[in-house]
C-alpha cells in the first residue's frame, strides 16, 4: 500500500477532549449542512465525520464535495459499508466491528472495498469499532445484526479493545449509537486507557451536554463525536464554542 502521511491519526492522538461533528448525508440537505458547517467552523470543531448505516455513494460524494469547500477541519469518512468509500476525504476510519460476530462487518465489507481503499488518496486508519448498549436499538446494531456490549460489562468492552489493539488496530471507537439514551460509561474508557496508553480512543453516542463532553474527556477519550443532538439542535455548537474557548485558556 502507498505510504501516506499519518496527519489525522497524529492529530487525534495528540490530546484528549477533541470534538467531531458527525454528518449523516441522508438526514441533511445542502442548506442544512451549510448552516451546520458554518456554526461548526465558528465553534472550532476538530473534525467532520461523514457516514451512516444506509448512506449511498452519491450521497457521500455530494456531502464530501460540500465539506471540502466549506469545512475548516479535516473531513473523515466513517463508513457504514463498502459503498461509502469515496475520494475527497482527508482520512478513512477503516472500521472492523470487533464487538460483533458477524463476518460481514469483520472482513466481508473490507474485501468488497479493498481496491477502492487501496486506490483512494486518503489516510487509512485501521479502527476497532465497538458497540456499547446506549439504551436504544441503534441503526448500526440493526443493520449489522450484532448485539452491543452491556454498559455494566466493562471487562468485556476493555478486553475487546485490547484484542483489537493486539490485532494491529491503531484506533479504538466506542459507540453507544445514534440517539442513545446514555453515553458510553466513562469507566470503560478509563479502564481501556489504563491498558492501552498509546492507542487513541473515539467515543460517540448520546452526547447532549458540555458536561458529557467534559466527563468523557477526563475519562481519556481523544475525540468525542456528536451527531444526532446537533441535527436536532444546531445551536448546541455554541456550547461547543464555549467548551473549546475554555479548553484553550
Amino acid at each position: 500500500m502507498k505510504n501516506k502521511a499519518q496527519k489525522v491519526w497524529e492529530k487525534i492522538n495528540a490530546r484528549f477532549g477533541q470534538i467531531a461533528v458527525l454528518i449523516d448525508p441522508e438526514k441533511l440537505n445542502e442548506k442544512q449542512l451549510t448552516a451546520i458547517v458554518e456554526k461548526a467552523n465558528f465553534a472550532r470543531v476538530d473534525y467532520f465525520f461523514v457516514g451512516g448505516s444506509t448512506v449511498t455513494q452519491d450521497q457521500m460524494l455530494q456531502t464530501i464535495r460540500i465539506l471540502r469547500r466549506k469545512a475548516k477541519a479535516p473531513v473523515v469518512i466513517f463508513p457504514g459499508d463498502h459503498q461509502q468509500i469515496v475520494k475527497g476525504a482527508d482520512a478513512i476510519l477503516y472500521l472492523s466491528l470487533i464487538s460483533g460476530r458477524n463476518p460481514e462487518y469483520l472482513i466481508g465489507q473490507h474485501v468488497l472495498s479493498a481496491q477502492a481503499v487501496f486506490d483512494v488518496n486518503a489516510e487509512i486508519i485501521p479502527t476497532g469499532y465497538i458497540l456499547i448498549d446506549g439504551g436504544t436499538k441503534s441503526s448500526v446494531a440493526y443493520v449489522s445484526q450484532t448485539t452491543p456490549i452491556p454498559q455494566q460489562k466493562s471487562s468485556i468492552a476493555v478486553n475487546t479493545a485490547i484484542a483489537g489493539a493486539l490485532q494491529g488496530k491503531r484506533l479504538i471507537y466506542f459507540d453507544a449509537g445514534s440517539g442513545a439514551k446514555h453515553t458510553v460509561n466513562e469507566k470503560i474508557i478509563q479502564e481501556t486507557r489504563s491498558k492501552l496508553m498509546d492507542i487513541p480512543m473515539i467515543v460517540g453516542g448520546g452526547v447532549r451536554s458540555s458536561d458529557d463532553i467534559e466527563r468523557l474527556s477526563k475519562g481519556g477519550a481523544n475525540v468525542i463525536v456528536i451527531g444526532n443532538h446537533i441535527e436536532q439542535d444546531p445551536d448546541f455548537l455554541l456550547d461547543i464554542y464555549q467548551y473549546n474557548k475554555h479548553r484553550e485558556v
